[in-house]
């Protein structure tokens, strides 16, 4: 069991886990997950606990023990990225490597265009071109979570996202202002004014993050991990990515 603390974000309580010593991390979850299971349970706190890494990881607003809120508009990933940055202040962290996976690797992106002091490196896990381009069968996820059961879904990925929310506990109604609110592309203009090191990573059987290839072209020096057989939660916890992202954090040492 994580042992977790709580701030307030503006009107939004939102719980995190800060363990291990060291250079800090910031892990930003994907959606409808949380820190136990996007983080604890694929690894990641403890290989990078191991690396002799400060781990710094919180459930977004609308996840797992944070506050729930119901309005689209508060889940912007402007807003989103708020979160990310009252945590560092609340921490009294200057500056942090950043690792976001799927929509915590948008929301990590809005962070390192509007705070780039606050971002020492950035990882946008498991999202490619869907960061330009938009996420496909967002319609069909909605639908999904809002349907009465599981049996009354249909399409694969509805399919999934809603077996994953119903196993994680989630708050459905949350979740579907959640992916409305996050429906928020960037330009190929802004990424072109990245300023920080950026490595993107996507498995290589991912049809949910679009391009990687695509999105690297258009942040300046932007690294290039492939995860090798992986879709896109298979991914997650691939002892490649952590490798890799590893030694891209400690090359910028």
């Amino acid at each position: 069991m994580d042992n977790f603390s709580e701030f307030r974000s503006g009107d939004v309580r939102i719980a995190y886990i800060d363990e291990g010593a060291g250079e800090p991390v910031l892990l930003i979850h994907g959606f409808g997950s949380n820190v136990g299971v996007n983080w604890r349970s694929t690894g990641w706190i403890d290989a990078l606990t191991r690396a002799g890494r400060r781990v710094i990881a919180f459930d977004n607003r609308g996840h797992g023990r944070s506050g729930k809120v119901y309005e689209p508009a508060l889940y912007h990933p402007a807003v989103m990225a708020g979160d990310a940055r009252n945590l560092l202040d609340h921490l009294g962290i200057e500056a942090a490597d950043v690792l976001g996976y799927s929509m915590g690797a948008r929301i990590a992106a809005f962070l390192a265009l509007d705070q780039p002091m606050r971002v020492r490196s950035l990882v946008l896990g498991g999202l490619g071109m869907a960061l330009v381009d938009g996420m496909r069968n967002e319609d069909e996820i909605i639908t999904a979570l809002e349907a009465p059961d599981l049996s009354a879904v249909q399409g694969d990925t509805g399919r999934l996202y809603r077996s994953f929310a119903d196993r994680t506990g989630a708050d459905r109604r949350a979740l579907v202002a959640c992916l409305r609110g996050t429906r928020v592309a960037l330009t190929p203009e802004q990424l072109g004014e990245m300023r920080v090191p950026v490595m993107v990573a996507v498995g290589e059987l991912d049809k949910i993050a679009g391009s990687a290839v695509g999105l690297a072209r258009l942040i300046p020096g932007a690294q290039l991990l492939h995860i090798p057989g992986r879709d896109h939660l298979p991914a997650t916890g691939d002892r490649t990515f952590k490798l890799g992202v590893i030694d891209f954090f400690n090359d910028r040492r």
